[in-house]
Order: structure tokens, then C-alpha cells, then sequence
């Protein structure tokens, strides 16, 4: 097949040849490829190639600067606009959200700003996420967007970025102890506001115990607190004093344009203050209206509610508080000569000077003394030093971990028996714990899908509220009292049936009884919850709307090499026509020299261990799912899959040979055991002869991968195997977890699985991928959810294209990831059922609804306890989810 070529002018004696940027597979000079018919072009000028660094299904290099794996082929996948990448992101700490109608307030006057392309409010965090439109000045905006907040009664600052550990631990601890002030100050106000409770309902308390029979609380005190000048000034210092920024803060409210919860608790007291005051004031109206008990016993319910739902909150986030508290912000650094701090024999040299130094100030390649007892602070491996170290805190792995020289830790983590030094290859704000601490507040920021319905109905909820009051009042007043005058027997009209007093008392009800605040923390306490609980499991979730797509999954694409299998594979097997196999190694290894792939890895291991020179390489060219093209000794060598070392050279293997060579492979495997071990089959080709060996690479199957297959299936999930491998490989692999034929496709490139994950969305199905691979970035990233495997605590392109990331490395956590999603889910779906239920049920019942038939209608006061009661309810609800325990967990 006659092909024109273009050359690429990379050095003096160009070898290296491209097809027009549409074309995946690369051709080189001196010999001519047998490429399809369309991979056709007229020549062009070697600019052109230039094009194909930019294209995500290869990296080229050198053997001076190795290619590495880069995520962009994630943005191939995504194919958003250019404009969205210059989109900037602003963190605001916003405080004085109270309720679901504060949230929807705050998301209401950032989002009416012509600079701003979406929001996302927390009100459990206290935080506001806005995303900027492209090309609009990120100072100027954050700093106008704040002064907005703040004129609307809702302060708020900038959240500084690129802090350091030492930084965001402080603001950490201040955020902390503001908390557990406003927790002391909240005790004190309910203290002295069941005080006056006391106080003012004493009178009742006498009465109860007469009626018993017990003849006590009578005399010039208690019958002082029957006096209603006395009760009234009870009423006012309990309005002036516990509930004065309860007050304050609901009018302030309501005078902006917001009104919250505050407000409706607020008018409530006020307007039985204000008509008990008239009617003492004013004998002559004749109102016998004086009810000064209620707003006392009002405010003394509302603040004690709000007291528990305070506590309930800041436990909610104690899981956030525990990673926070990983981080340290002090390390040992370790200054050593060269030539002993090479050594690596001992932990601490004689001439070592050990300095305590704050974190932010280690950079990658100090070492690092940690003692035992201590926690890392630092990513990096082991120097010298042997020890046991717990990493439960972000893998979930309950048992400790040994360490020695070479093996990788992070910082989190904690050192028990004995003293290690340690390289830092990440610090700081860079390392694993305080990306996961990221990680986590961006999930905790982002909004899930059903609570924008939460919002929708929490935002004109107050308005609302105050409207069924108004018509409760003039309904009772002007009709209801006609229509069933019987209603006036009930105490709530007072001892002479007083219709003012009735429609005033059951307008308060409305105003107090109703909850926006159930509403409100419905979705984020329970999100809160749920990935703080996940991060202690080691499941890293990206956001809430992440757990809300997992948890309605029904298919799970599953990659092999590195997913089900372990990820290590080894050289089992060398075969070849008419040259050793330490030869084939040895040329296959140089090919592989700088390239990243576990079968590249495994290869060069093989090498090694035989003490096998490498010859160098001028050139390297690595398609992800292909192979890798390089130039050894002067002659062009392919390593990789069959069609794809075939198709580079213009001499053909005939086919004969080739099974004969797959045969020789199969029969000098070093003791694999085909149900427990995955093959593949890697071929060596080289320019002028073709096909000249192959290399059989063994990888043994994930100890969790059968159990984990099965959990799916139990739940109803179907398993399907993605996998460029060829079909006899994936087919073995398939049988030993129980995929069936039916649900396996072999012989994948990277677009070959994203043509698969889009054929499975297209058939309505909700689909995720489960990855740890670069050319498994662009599948993680088109999937509904995609998670991936986070080998030895390093990123990739997998980790960044993917929506959960699992960092214990265990194929069993994607059930658990999947778990707790549902279980998550679960609760936000029952605690907006109650926040509704609750408030279409209490508000007709405080209107006096069951008043004419069942003589029966709510005080303000208890309509109050109601309505704290709803909101606590909440919140211990989402607690309930710290009793959830992971598969793993269970089983131990």
C-alpha cells in the first residue's frame, strides 16, 4: 500500500513521520506502513506535526525528557468552550444565613449580577461558590459581590486562597473556637430565658399542684407573679434580653428584603407582647387580652431549639474537624552532609542537625525526621528507619501499614513504633491530606440536584407564611367566630371567648409553628455528613450532586488491567523466531525506558533483575492503548499489540508464525494459573523484519474483585469489562468474577471505551466507570460517576478526570462508595419528607383547622416547640449517618 509520509524534522537524521492531525497512528520513513485506505494524505509541511502534540491519544519525548501522562485528554472528552476555561471561581465566608429562605436570599442577589455564570450556598459551611463569567476581572467582582452580601445583612469576606497548613490550620482553629463561644453564649440565653419562663408561668405551676391536693407556692410571692404588670415586664426583658438578637436580626431582616426564620419568631412575639400590653394598658377596650406567658414561653422553646440544632451541627461536621486535625504544621527537618545523608544506613547521622521548622517551609527533597507517636507532615518515602503506620484516617484501612526504606508515605498519617526519615516529594498545601481537606469543603460547597426544589420552596416560604397568618386572622375574626361560635369555649379565647384574642392567638401559631429552617438543612446536613464520612472511609467524593448520580447507578464499566487485576504485572514468558529471549528483553526494555505504563514498568523490571544493559533511545512516540514506537541502534522498534506492530512495518508476519509464537508463549508461562492471573500478550517488531518476538505479561487478579463483582450484582447493578486487551485475556478475567460473555468488550482503545460508555447513556442507562489509568481518563470523565483507584497515593489523569476517587486502592470501596451514596440519598429524601409533611400538617392544625370539630388548638408556645423540635429533628437525623459502617468495616 502506497502511503505518502510527512517527515518531522526533530534532528539531524529524522525518523519520527506523521499522517494528517485526524490520523491515531503514527508511520516512519524507510520503510512503508500498511495503514487503512482513509489514513491517506497529500503531504504537508512537518509544522503540521506539531498539531499531534496537542492531541490526547499520544505523548512524544526523547531519551533525555520521559513523556508523562497528561489529563488532557480529559478536556477531549468533555469538549466544553474555550470561554469556560478562563472561568474563575470565588469562596465567600458568609455568615447570617439562618433558614432555606436566607439561602435562597443570598443565591438570589449573586446570581442577579451580570458577571456571575452560577452559585452554589451552604448554609451549614457558611460558604458561597460563585463562578465568574469568562473575561470579567476576579478582584473587582469578589470584592462587589461581598459588599452586596453585606448590605443585604448577610456579611461576608473573601475566602483567601493558596493559604498554607500552618495558615489554614489557624483559620481553622478560630473558625473552631468562634463555634464553641457562640455555643457558650447560646447556653447563657437559654438559661436566662427558662428563667423567665420560670418566673412567669409560676402562677400556672401553683395552680397544677392545688389541683393535686399539694397546698404549696402561695403567698406575697407567688402572688406577686400573678400580677400582670409584673408578667408584662417578665415578657419585655425576655424580648430585651435572651431574644434581642433574635429580634433584631429577624427585623433587620425583613427591612432588607429577606425575612427569615428570625422574622416570622419575631413578629409572633411582638404581636402577643404588643396586644397583651394594649389590652393591660388599656382596661376599656375590654380585650382581656393579656397573654405575656406565651412570648416568654415562645422565645424560651425557640432559643433551646436553636441551642440543640447549634450543637447537632457543629457535630456534623466533627468528621471535617478530624481531618482537619491530621495536618501538622510543624516538622523536624534533618540537615545532614551529602555523603551521609546519602547513605541512608541510619536514621539520624552523628553530624545531623535536627531543626523544628514550620511546615510551609519544608520544600520537596528535604528530609524529614518523624518520631513515633507522631503524625507525618509530610508526602514522601522512607530514607531509613523501619516502622508500623496507621493510615485508617484516608484509606480506611483499619490495620497499620509497615514502612521501610523506599516505600511512599503521607502526611495524615501516623507513625507508631519507630523513628522514620523521610524525603518530602509533596508539602504543604501540596500534599495528600490537605487536598483532601480541599476536596471535601469544594463537595460540601457544591449543590445536590434536589436540594435546588428545597431552595425553590424555602425561598418565597416566609412571604408565604406571613400571608396565611394575615388571612388566619381576618378568617377567625371577621367569619370563623360567626360561622362556629363554640369555637369561643376553647381556653385559647380567654375566659370570656374573646374573638380578638382567639384570631391573634392562632395568626401567632402560623407565624411560629411554620419551619423554613427544616427545609433548609434538609439536603446540606446530610451531604455534610456524608462526605466527611466518606473521607474517613477514603472515598473521595467531588460533590453532592456526585452522590446523588452514584446512588441512582445501574451499570458499572469496570477497566481490567489495574481495576480488577492488581496492577503489577510481571514478564511471565519471552518467545522468538531466531533470537534469544534475553535479546528480545533487552530491546523491548529500551523501547520502554521512559515510558510510565505498568507493562512498560514490568518489562524493565524483568531487564533489571537479569542485569541486562539497556541500549539508549533516540526518540520515543507512546500511543495510550496502543504501544510505543522507538528508535534502538538505529533501527525503528514497535512494542505493543499485534494490529498495531503490524500495521508500522512494511514486512508482514504470516500468520502461521504468529500463532506459533502465541503457542511457544503459552507453554513456557512460569506457573500461572489462568483463572487467578490475567495474560496479555505484548509483540516486538522492528523495522525491515517485522514481527521478531513477544513478551507474555502476567497480572494476578485483585483479592476483592470476585467479591466485589458479586455485591453489584446482589444490588441489581449489571457489570460490564472494558478492556484493550485481547478478547481470550479479558475472557479469562471475566469468568474468574462471574462477568458473562455477553457483558465483555474487548480489544478497547481509549475512544473505543468512550464510545462505549455513550452507547450505554444513549440507552437511557446510568452508567459508571471505574478506572485507574490514563487511557481510562477520557471514559471516567463521559461517565454519569467516575471513579478511580489512587495507585500508591499518587495523582494521574484518572484520579483527575474522576468524580470519586478511592484512596485505600481497594476495588470492594466502590461498593462502598455506592453505599453510602444510597445511604446518604436516603436521608435527604427523608428529610425533606418530614420538612414538608411536617409544615403542610402543623400549619392547618395551628390555624385552627381542628378547632370547630375537635376543640382543640395549639399555644403559641407549644407551636414554637414544634417548630424547634422539626429542625433538631433534621439534623439528629443526618447525624444518624455516622452510624453507617463501610462493607470492610462490617466485615471486620
Amino acid at each position: 500500500m502506497n502511503t505518502i509520509l510527512i517527515r518531522a524534522s526533530l534532528s539531524p537524521d529524522p525518523k519520527l513521520l506523521s499522517t494528517n492531525s485526524n490520523v491515531d497512528r503514527f508511520a516512519f520513513n524507510n520503510f512503508k506502513p500498511h495503514l487503512p485506505q482513509r489514513r491517506r494524505f497529500p503531504h504537508r509541511r512537518h509544522r503540521f506535526l506539531l498539531r499531534h502534540l496537542s492531541k490526547p491519544n499520544f505523548t512524544l519525548s526523547s531519551c533525555l525528557q520521559a513523556a508523562s501522562p497528561n489529563p488532557i485528554a480529559v478536556a477531549a472528552v468533555q469538549e466544553e468552550p474555550r470561554a469556560a476555561a478562563a472561568e474563575a471561581s470565588v469562596l465567600f465566608d458568609v455568615s447570617g444565613m439562618m433558614c432555606g429562605g436566607c439561602v435562597s436570599r443570598v443565591k438570589s442577589v449573586l446570581s442577579a449580577d451580570d458577571r456571575v455564570h452560577s452559585v452554589a450556598v451552604n448554609m451549614l459551611t457558611e460558604t458561597a461558590a460563585v463562578k465568574l463569567k469568562a473575561e470579567v476581572g476576579e478582584e473587582e467582582a469578589a470584592e462587589s459581590l461581598a459588599g452586596k452580601l453585606t448590605e443585604c445583612g448577610f456579611e461576608a469576606k473573601r475566602r483567601a486562597s493558596g493559604m498554607g497548613v500552618a495558615e489554614s490550620v489557624r483559620k481553622w482553629k478560630e473558625m473552631v473556637k468562634k463555634k464553641e463561644e457562640m455555643l457558650v453564649t447560646s447556653r447563657n440565653r437559654v438559661i436566662l430565658a427558662w428563667t423567665l419562663v420560670a418566673l412567669c408561668c409560676g402562677s400556672h405551676a401553683s395552680h397544677i399542684l392545688h389541683s393535686l391536693g399539694i397546698h404549696i407556692a402561695h403567698g406575697s410571692y407567688m402572688d406577686v407573679l400573678h400580677n400582670s404588670y409584673v408578667k408584662g415586664g417578665l415578657a419585655m426583658a425576655a424580648l430585651l434580653g435572651p431574644g434581642r438578637d433574635l429580634l433584631f436580626d429577624g427585623l433587620r431582616a425583613f427591612r432588607k428584603g429577606s425575612p427569615n426564620m428570625n422574622s416570622l419568631v419575631g413578629f409572633g412575639s411582638l404581636a402577643a407582647f404588643t396586644i397583651s400590653a394594649v389590652s393591660l394598658l388599656n382596661p376599656d377596650l375590654q380585650w382581656d387580652a393579656a397573654f405575656f406567658d406565651e412570648p416568654v414561653m415562645l422565645l424560651g422553646f425557640v432559643l433551646l431549639g436553636r441551642s440543640l440544632e447549634e450543637r447537632a451541627r457543629i457535630r456534623a461536621s466533627s468528621d471535617m474537624n478530624e481531618l482537619l486535625s491530621l495536618i501538622n504544621t510543624q516538622s523536624r527537618l534533618v540537615i545532614a552532609s551529602s555523603e551521609n545523608d546519602s547513605s541512608g544506613d541510619t536514621v539520624l547521622g552523628s553530624d545531623a542537625i535536627c531543626l523544628e521548622v514550620p511546615t510551609d517551609d519544608v520544600r520537596v527533597g528535604d528530609s524529614v525526621l518523624v518520631l513515633p507517636g507522631e503524625t507525618i507532615p509530610v508526602d514522601g518515602r522512607v530514607l531509613a528507619g523501619r516502622s508500623v503506620v496507621d493510615e485508617s484516617m484516608l484509606t480506611g484501612e483499619s490495620l497499620p501499614v509497615f514502612k521501610e526504606k523506599e516505600l511512599t508515605v503521607s502526611a495524615g498519617t501516623i507513625n507508631w513504633d519507630g523513628p522514620l526519615r523521610i524525603e518530602a516529594t509533596s508539602t504543604g498545601s501540596n500534599s495528600m491530606i490537605s487536598k483532601i481537606v480541599r476536596m471535601v469543603e469544594d463537595a460540601q460547597g457544591h449543590e445536590a440536584p434536589i436540594q435546588r426544589l428545597a431552595d425553590s420552596i424555602a425561598g418565597p416560604f416566609v412571604y408565604t407564611i406571613m400571608t396565611l397568618s394575615a388571612t388566619t386572622f381576618a378568617f377567625w375574626y371577621y367569619i370563623g367566630t360567626h360561622i362556629f361560635p363554640d369555637v369561643l369555649l376553647n381556653d385559647i379565647a380567654g375566659p370570656d371567648g374573646d374573638p380578638l384574642l382567639l384570631s391573634l392567638k392562632l395568626a401567632v401559631d402560623v407565624l411560629v409553628v411554620s419551619c423554613p429552617c427544616a427545609l433548609g438543612l434538609a439536603t446540606p446536613t446530610a451531604i455534610l455528613v456524608g462526605t466527611s464520612l466518606g473521607a474517613r472511609q477514603g472515598l473521595l467524593v467531588r460533590g453532592a450532586d456526585v452522590l446523588e448520580r452514584l446512588a441512582s447507578i445501574d451499570h458499572i464499566a469496570l477497566d481490567k488491567t489495574g481495576t480488577l487485576t492488581e496492577g503489577k504485572p510481571a514478564v511471565s514468558s519471552i518467545a522468538s523466531f531466531k533470537y534469544k529471549e534475553s535479546e528480545i528483553l533487552q530491546i523491548a526494555a529500551a523501547v520502554e525506558s521512559t515510558a510510565s505504563h505498568p507493562i512498560a514498568n514490568a518489562i524493565l523490571n524483568k531487564a533489571k533483575s537479569l542485569d541486562l544493559s539497556i541500549p539508549v533511545t533516540k526518540r520515543q512516540l507512546t500511543e495510550p492503548g496502543f504501544g510505543t514506537l522507538a528508535e534502538v541502534d538505529g533501527l525503528l522498534v514497535a512494542v505493543g499489540s499485534l494490529e498495531w506492530v503490524h500495521e508500522h512495518f512494511q514486512r508482514r508476519t504470516d500468520r502461521s508464525e504468529i500463532l506459533n509464537l502465541e503457542c511457544a508463549i503459552c507453554q513456557s508461562s512460569e506457573g500461572i494459573t489462568p483463572s487467578n492471573y490475567s495474560k496479555t500478550i505484548v509483540y516486538v517488531g522492528r523495522e525491515g523484519e517485522g514481527i521478531i518476538g513477544a513478551i507474555a505479561i502476567s497480572d494476578s487478579l485483585r483479592h476483592d474483585a470476585e467479591f466485589t463483582v458479586t455485591r453489584l450484582q446482589q444490588k441489581g447493578i449489571r457489570t460490564v469489562l472494558f478492556s484493550g486487551d485481547r478478547e481470550e485475556a479479558v475472557a479469562t478475567i471475566a469468568k474468574a468474577v462471574g462477568i458473562g460473555k455477553e457483558f465483555i468488550k474487548s480489544s478497547l482503545t481509549p475512544q473505543g471505551k468512550s464510545g462505549a460508555i455513550s452507547s450505554l447513556k444513549a440507552a437511557g442507562h446510568h452508567v459508571a466507570m471505574v478506572g485507574d489509568g490514563i487511557n481510562d481518563a477520557p471514559s471516567l470523565a463521559l461517565a454519569d460517576v467516575g471513579i478511580a483507584l489512587q495507585i500508591e497515593g499518587q495523582e494521574n489523569a484518572a484520579s483527575n478526570a474522576a468524580s470519586i476517587i478511592l484512596l485505600g486502592n481497594k476495588l470492594s470501596q466502590v461498593v462502598d462508595a455506592l453505599e453510602l451514596a444510597q445511604a446518604t440519598m436516603a436521608k435527604v429524601y427523608q428529610n425533606l419528607s418530614w420538612a414538608v409533611a411536617y409544615n403542610v400538617i402543623a400549619i392547618p392544625i395551628a390555624a385552627g383547622v381542628l378547632l370547630p370539630q375537635y376543640d382543640f388548638a395549639m399555644t403559641p408556645s407549644l407551636s414554637g416547640g414544634m417548630m424547634a423540635l422539626s429542625s433538631i429533628f433534621v439534623v439528629t437525623n443526618s447525624l444518624l449517618l455516622q452510624l453507617h459502617k463501610s462493607e470492610s468495616a462490617r466485615k471486620n
